[in-house]
């Protein structure tokens, strides 16, 4: 297929330069592909939320826009210029949208005029996110003509309800402009998934804007809706999702646009195995500490992880399981379980630290030996509920353990101190039960780890897998449970018997099992799917092309 490669692509998103979700890894690891195709032309635009410390995933350097950040100061825009931390470094643009918040009720009249978003029911983060995609589209519109942009093809490319804002403004001001739209996942099906109403038995009866009165989410709905009937390409994640857009946006999307991966974030094969020891000295180090019981050598250590969605990210399920395993007499090897999950953090444990670092000597379990950091209200806290509840205690005679570890791993996390993949590589097998999943970046991410994992059929990337492979079973490296609106205890029950499967196979079938793993991963690599994103710019730009 030919497509019509952009000059200019602009893309914005909340996650730009920081780190929240699954967004943060599409656009992170599609950027070296896509800098393959326009350079340096390629340029992130994300928020300046750094005011306290400054960004660890920014480098404020020299860039092919330097000369444009005088112009833009005049403007009455406060951007800081550099390159995203990442494979490729591409050009990023930080903006500081706080001085914008005096135009809120400016630019929400001129949305309703133009586009008839209902914004006088917004709260939340409603605000925040608008005026910061309306600060990004001042940015593109500023870069626009410091480009000559009028004389070239230049694509933006906004992702999410938070950015649809901007989408809209630049497609009313500067309509040769081709705008692109993601959504990862629609704001209204979340939030039916998330208030236990079933989505799947019931989604072609539900009407997304009834359902935006009844769950109090009519202005997320509402820009995330028009901003999907309006730009020039509507694109979602997967094939599931892309059928939810339909029934609650009443929108079909011009093409789904899967999220793949890039190697570059994996060991090289001859640093694999000494990553993989570290990290599982490491996590062995946590579980010593807080239990008062060393691991032993052939220590199963499984994980889950994500963003803190209860139910949806099925982490019910995942601890449900445990307690399962705990009690099965079949299971005779020892578990560490680790729920690697961003909650109400607010100190890591002194008490934890200081033994990690030699200064305690103690060897007695410490107090809740299941946390790493302490939480704000851990009494309202749903996973450490569910844990007592369900009598897990890291007892130090219990074959299962579990360590909620409630902070995202950016190496600063002072338990630790490793990133999420510098800790995922020391992982025996990873359970990711989702519920409500569009893609399912951490499943992913761990096959390309050579970690098998447990996914189900109501995510995108489960379904994927199931469709590569031809096959269900954890042999083929995911393992696809069939997940339902009502069979939370058969989930259960199946993550259990696939986790006492893989404890109790043979090394040499383990190492075939994470062989078939990695090579599923090479076929979700951005060398494939970045065609995908080809194809929604050259959507987008024979729209413009044809009505201007």
């Amino acid at each position: 297929m030919t497509y019509i490669t952009p000059d200019y692509i602009f893309e914005v998103s909340w996650e730009v330069c920081n780190k929240i979700g699954g967004i943060y890894t599409v656009l992170s690891t599609r950027a070296k592909t896509l800098q393959n195709l326009v350079d340096d032309r390629l340029i992130f635009i994300g928020p300046d939320v750094w005011t306290e410390n400054e960004c660890p995933f920014f480098i404020e350097t020299k860039t092919p826009l330097t000369h444009w950040q005088q112009i833009a100061e005049h403007e009455g825009l406060k951007v800081r210029i550099g390159r995203w931390d990442i494979p490729g470094q591409p050009v990023a643009v930080l903006v500081n949208f706080q001085p914008l918040f005096e135009k809120k009720n400016y630019l929400y009249t001129k949305i309703w005029e133009w586009y008839k978003v209902e914004s006088d029911q917004a709260f939340g983060d409603y605000d925040e996110s608008c005026i910061f995609s309306y600060a990004s589209a001042l940015v593109i519109e500023s870069l626009y003509r410091y480009i000559n942009g009028e004389n070239k093809k230049v694509v933006a490319h906004f992702n999410e309800w938070t950015t649809g804002m901007g989408a809209l403004y630049i497609k009313e001001t500067l309509p040769k402009i081709a705008t692109v739209f993601t959504t990862h996942a629609t704001s209204i099906g979340r939030s039916i998934a998330g208030n236990n109403r079933s989505l799947y038995d019931d989604l072609k009866h539900y009407n997304g804007d009834q359902m935006s009165w009844e769950l109090n989410m009519r202005a997320k709905h509402s820009l995330e809706k028009q901003t999907a009937h309006h730009v020039d390409c509507f694109t979602t994640v997967s094939d599931i999702t892309a059928v939810e857009c339909e029934e609650l946006l009443d929108k079909a999307v011009d093409i789904v646009t899967p999220n793949g991966f890039e190697h570059d974030f994996v060991p090289k094969t001859g640093h694999y195995k000494s990553k993989r020891d570290h990290a599982r000295n490491v996590l062995a180090n946590v579980v010593e500490k807080l239990t008062g019981s060393r691991p032993k050598e052939n220590a199963f250590f499984v994980a889950t992880g994500g963003r803190y969605e209860f139910k949806n990210k099925g982490i019910d399920l995942f601890v449900d399981s445990l307690a399962r395993l705990k009690e099965d007499r079949e299971n005779k090897r020892e578990v560490c379980a680790f729920i690697l999950v961003p909650a109400h953090m607010f100190a890591p444990r002194k008490e934890l630290a200081d033994r990690l670092n030699g200064s305690d000597k103690s060897t007695n379990p410490l107090h809740e030996p299941f946390i790493t950091h302490w939480l704000h209200y851990p009494g309202n806290d749903p996973i450490i509920n569910q844990m007592k509840w369900l009598g897990l205690k890291n007892e130090p005679t219990d074959k299962v353990k579990i360590i909620f570890v409630p902070i995202y791993l950016t190496g600063q996390d002072s338990i630790f101190h490793e990133t999420y993949y510098d800790l995922l590589i020391g992982m025996d097998a990873t359970v990711f039960p989702s519920y409500y999943e569009p893609w399912g970046y951490t499943p992913l991410e761990s096959i390309a780890f050579s970690i098998p994992t447990i996914t189900t059929s109501l995510a995108g990337f489960g379904i994927w897998a199931e469709k590569q492979t031809g096959s269900s079973d954890i042999e083929s490296g995911v393992a696809v449970i069939k997940r339902s609106d009502h069979n939370q205890t058969e989930v259960s029950r199946l993550i259990c018997e696939n986790l006492k499967k893989l404890i109790n196979l043979p090394d040499k079938k383990i190492n075939e099992i994470r062989n078939n793993a990695l090579q599923l991963s090479a076929e979700a690599d951005w060398a494939h799917f970045i065609k995908y994103y080809q194809e929604a710019y050259s959507i987008a730009l024979q729209k413009t092309l044809r009505e201007n």
